[in-house]
């Protein structure tokens, strides 16, 4: 069964596209700062699509009750294929127990980020594949887990001085050269080097995340999310529009 690959669009996104893609993750439900619910909740979504719940707004004294009843309601209404949970703000316990109470009771599959998904046995959600690491050992820890994968096609900067490797994430929306290709780690780089350090520069295209989501699907992963502004231009490589 190949990964499903789901294109994250806001809400003006999916009313400014007459041909929507095949799969599509609703981004993003939200803590609503005006009550103990959730704002932003989607209308309408296509039958199959995912709902993104993130922390962009902190969690605070919410009522997981009402949360749950009012994911259940959507997913039921709108024929969800499952919830995400992307939180991404470290050490919030009520995060924590509001994904539990979500995975063990909502009627679809929900996958948490890596920050609270330990200790449940729902799918968890993992950032992308650095491109320094090998696929296997990326996702070597959650072995015997159903994993959701974040896609994208970013880029980073090594740089190796005599102190050691130093490691940065660079912005999005650069173009790079031609390059190496470097088919283990499914990427491209290119090496400069100075007096003093070497620095490579490693980004993927989209036909380096196309194999590297074949080679992912052995270690366990059943689901990838990007952005739709980010994986749109690769449409032709996933086949992502609608049939």
């Amino acid at each position: 069964m190949a990964i499903r690959l789901f294109l994250a669009m806001t809400a003006a996104e999916i009313r400014g596209n007459p041909a929507l893609p095949s799969e599509i993750a609703w981004m993003a439900c939200h803590f609503s700062p005006y009550c103990t619910g959730l704002s932003n909740l989607p209308k309408a979504l296509k039958p199959g699509s995912v709902l993104t719940l993130d922390d962009v707004t902190p969690i605070f004294h919410h009522d997981p009750g009402q949360i749950a009843e009012q994911l259940r309601e959507r997913v039921e209404a709108l024929e969800c294929a499952g919830v995400l949970l992307d939180f991404q703000r470290p050490g919030y316990p009520e995060a924590a127990e509001l994904a539990g109470i979500l995975a063990e009771t909502l009627p679809c599959p929900v996958a948490v980020s890596v920050l609270y998904a330990q200790g449940l046995s729902c799918p968890v959600f993992l950032p992308p594949v650095p491109h320094h690491v090998p696929p296997e050992a990326y996702f070597a820890p959650w072995q015997g887990r159903e994993i959701w994968l974040e896609a994208a096609l970013d880029a980073e900067e090594i740089t190796l001085t005599s102190q050691g490797a130093a490691f940065a994430s660079l912005p999005p929306g650069q173009t790079f050269p031609e390059g190496f290709a470097e088919e283990r780690l499914h990427c491209h780089y290119t090496v400069a080097t100075e007096s003093d350090a070497a620095r490579f520069t490693l980004w993927r295209t989209a036909e380096d995340l196309d194999t590297l989501l074949a080679e992912a699907e052995r270690y366990g992963v059943t689901t990838a999310v990007g952005l739709y502004q980010e994986l749109s231009s690769a449409e032709s490589t996933w086949n992502l529009s609608s049939k």
